[in-house]
């Protein structure tokens, strides 16, 4: 047997928790009801009064609601800023259909007027006016005068029908829903009025069966808005010999006398629109409801039954979607939930549980892959390919922010492994060999005075770093740290190391250089011998190591600005290379080496982009020689600017811009020959065996416009051209045009033209 679902359960929780209540207020009313037969024909009676209440205010809430629709509709919102004539069919059919969409049977709305004083328009069920034409315009433009927000009013008929017709109102008074125009605007031009007939909610009075019963409804000044007697509409209530000095509270009950005859008013003030509901019964009829008491409160109990039943069903519904939603997305059927003999909760949590797990597994592989990426990194930045200004971020992502805010202090120290005749082991061994001293520097120097080490060419490199500037401190930590680790080594692998440090350096931008200071520190085995610890001051001089940093990825960068042809870009970074270079303090002579690199690069990409040296150097003398008698930082600059790079560009450049040309005109031509097919760019770009992203750049770039913007200029003149020179139906121009449908070619074309397509058809041909 399947087990109940959590909505079964809350649904027949619903049908008890609705059920029980209705019952005992049912059995209690009904013997409370027979020993005081007034006060429950006076509960009845304000029952009753209560349901024509929530009747009429139903039907006034759907024509509020409805009329809402109306005022904010795009229709009504566009013609509200302009004048409405009988040539504008288009639009007032288009506000009369929004209109007749409010007019139902049920809700009783008789017509529907929309007023606009500044463009001087009036539409109604007869037609199209000019308002201040209208036969009634004072009466209605001072219902402009109305307070803020939805004001039902209590008006003559005869103003919202014609002088010709103004006999034929059904109904003297109707009752109208008055909202100001535009809705959200500060100035208010406008109005919309919904008008029900005042006795079309006669029909609700039909429900009290009682000879000398009467009921009336009164507006919030006291004028009658429905009666029997529909003679007395929109008169005073004291006409009908009604008191209204004791209606002053929300509701209640009184004893009053009417043409001499004792009633039981009770009334109720809506708190909608202030509407006072009023049900007068004789006290001499009360004596024969008894017989009715039963009758009516079971009636009453069935329907609260059944409403709490569906109102607890829907809820139960609605509490229980987001259980479905979670199912759903977990990958479960409540069917297959049901064969298992469990519960939703429980399968959701078995694949929550799953989903956690699945988690840890994919974090452990993740955190495995940032150690790479981590080696990676400093590997680069130990050979000085990494940009300075990438160097810091780099650093906060791997974990070594504290390092970076904290370390005043830094050295590279570099570790080799060193073989003699009587080792245990042999170069074979090496790679063990690393790997082993390279987790014995991870576990010996704390994670709080380290970077990761890294092994690099039979090397182990890694920075530690002090949040001392003391340099002599820093310098007797770094050489006791190293002879630890010396020994360490040697007690646990039996192997002998050599270790090489840099000098100090506090910026991690001279990462690079420090490395190769540690390296240069270990050279010097060839007179020391094996097993020794060195520092780079000792044989330098306590000086740093020649910063001869190639600026390799300047260059890189260079190279690609040449061949994109971006001249301003390429002359910024020559401009930025040679600072790069002539920032270093080295002799006259040194300078030409990396002067000479660049310019053999330069060469070397010339050569492989078919480019000869004579189309960028017109005499036959040697570009190196002419590179090496220059004097100066300007004039080498210049030199290379003016006979290397800026013809090298412009030969790029013209390269670029007949391939460009090339492409667009092909795009051009599959345009004006598929132009009434469904045509894209990304289809343009398989055709021609490009990326569709580079052919919208060219394609800007050649012509100035985008493609769905050429496509569709050359689309609004084949279209002009049918209109004047074919008798083709605008449905079909639109339709061959792949629009979904003429009314968006027709608002299309008016955006573009300022006029429709018929009006320019018409133009062309009367010219």
């Amino acid at each position: 047997m399947r087990s109940l679902t959590f909505l079964s359960k809350m649904t027949i929780f619903g049908f008890l928790l609705g059920t029980l209540p209705v019952i005992f207020i049912g059995a209690f009313s009904y013997a409370t009801s027979s020993k005081e037969i007034q006060e429950n024909v006076n509960a009845g009676k304000m029952q009753l009064i209560m349901q024509i209440n929530s009747n009429v205010e139903q039907k006034l809430t759907t024509v509020n609601h409805t009329l809402n629709q109306v005022i904010n509709s795009t229709v009504l919102k566009k013609a509200m800023n302009q004048p409405l004539t009988v040539g504008d069919f288009v639009m007032y059919d288009d506000l009369r259909g929004e209109i007749r969409h409010m007019q139902s049977f049920d809700t009783k709305l008789e017509d529907v007027v929309l007023i606009n004083e500044r463009h001087n328009w009036m539409i109604k069920n007869s037609g199209l006016y000019a308002f201040e034409q209208y036969a009634h315009y004072e009466e209605l433009s001072r219902l402009t005068q109305v307070p803020e927000g939805t004001s039902w009013m209590l008006n003559p008929s005869s103003w919202f029908y014609s002088e010709e017709a103004a006999g034929s109102a059904a109904c003297s008074y109707s009752i109208s829903l008055v909202k100001k125009l535009p809705t959200n605007g500060l100035e208010k031009y406008g109005l919309a009025l919904a008008n029900i007939p005042a006795c079309s909610l006669q029909e609700l009075l039909e429900r009290d069966e009682g000879h000398f019963s009467n009921i009336m409804i009164l507006d919030d000044q006291y004028r009658i808005l429905v009666h029997q007697n529909q003679s007395l509409i929109g008169k005073p209530a004291a006409v009908s010999g009604l008191h209204t000095g004791q209606l002053t509270e929300p509701s209640g009950q009184f004893t009053a006398s009417i043409e001499q005859k004792d009633y039981s008013i009770t009334y109720y003030r809506s708190e909608l629109n202030g509407w006072i509901y009023l049900s007068a019964t004789s006290i001499a009829s009360m004596t024969k409801e008894s017989n009715k008491i039963g009758t009516y409160t079971l009636y009453v109990c069935l329907f609260m039954l059944t409403l709490s039943m569906l109102l607890a069903w829907l809820g139960s519904r609605r509490m229980y979607s987001p259980i479905q939603l979670l199912l759903n997305q977990v990958g479960e059927r409540l069917t297959d939930v049901q064969k298992r003999k469990t519960n939703e909760f429980q399968v959701i949590g078995e694949r929550v549980s799953h989903l956690f797990q699945s988690k840890s597994e994919l974090e452990k592989e993740v955190r495995q892959h940032i150690s790479q990426v981590r080696t990676f990194f400093f590997m680069k930045a130990f050979q000085g390919n990494i940009k300075q200004s990438e160097i810091h971020g780099k650093l906060i992502q791997f974990g070594y922010g504290t390092q970076l805010s904290e370390w005043k202090t830094m050295a590279a120290i570099t570790l080799q492994i060193d073989f003699s005749d009587n080792s245990r082991y042999s170069k074979s061994d090496l790679e063990l060999l690393l790997f082993a001293v390279h987790n014995m520097v991870e576990e010996l120097v704390p994670f709080e005075q380290r970077l990761a080490p890294v092994i690099m060419d039979q090397t182990i490199v890694t920075i530690i770093g002090s949040t001392e500037s003391d340099l002599e401190a820093f310098h007797n930590a770094k050489y006791a740290l190293t002879e630890h680790l010396q020994q360490q080594i040697a007690s646990f692998l039996h192997v002998q190391v050599s270790i090489g440090m840099s000098l100090p350096f506090s910026s991690f931008a001279s990462l690079a250089i420090a490395y190769r200071e540690g390296l240069e520190a270990l050279k010097h085995r060839i007179k020391l011998g094996e097993g020794i610890i060195i520092q780079y001051e000792n044989v330098n001089a306590g000086k740093h190591y020649l910063n001869l940093n190639y600026p390799a990825h300047i260059e890189n960068e260079l190279m690609d600005a040449i061949k994109l042809a971006e001249k301003d870009k390429a002359k910024e970074l020559l401009k930025a290379f040679l600072q790069a270079v002539f920032a270093v303090e080295i002799s006259p002579q040194e300078y030409q080496i990396p002067l000479a690199r660049l310019l053999n690069n330069l060469l070397i990409v010339m050569q492989e982009s078919g480019v000869s040296l004579s189309q960028i150097h017109k005499s036959k003398g040697s570009l190196l020689e002419e590179l090496l008698e220059l004097h100066t930082a300007a004039e080498i600059e210049d030199w290379f600017w003016s006979g290397v790079v800026y013809p090298m560009i412009k030969i790029f450049k013209d390269r670029q811009e007949a391939q460009y040309h090339n492409i667009s005109e092909k795009i051009i031509d599959i345009v004006q020959h598929q132009y009434d097919t469904d045509l894209t760019l990304e289809e343009c770009a398989s055709r021609l065996h490009y990326n569709a992203n580079y052919l919208s750049s060219v394609f800007r770039k050649e012509t100035s416009y985008s493609f769905s913007e050429y496509l569709s200029m050359y689309r609004f003149k084949m279209a002009k051209q049918w209109l004047a020179d074919s008798e083709l139906p605008i449905k079909d121009i639109a339709a061959k045009l792949r629009y979904n449908n003429p009314q968006n070619f027709i608002r299309s074309f008016r955006k573009q033209e300022g006029i429709t397509p018929g009006q320019y058809r018409e133009k062309k041909r009367i010219v």
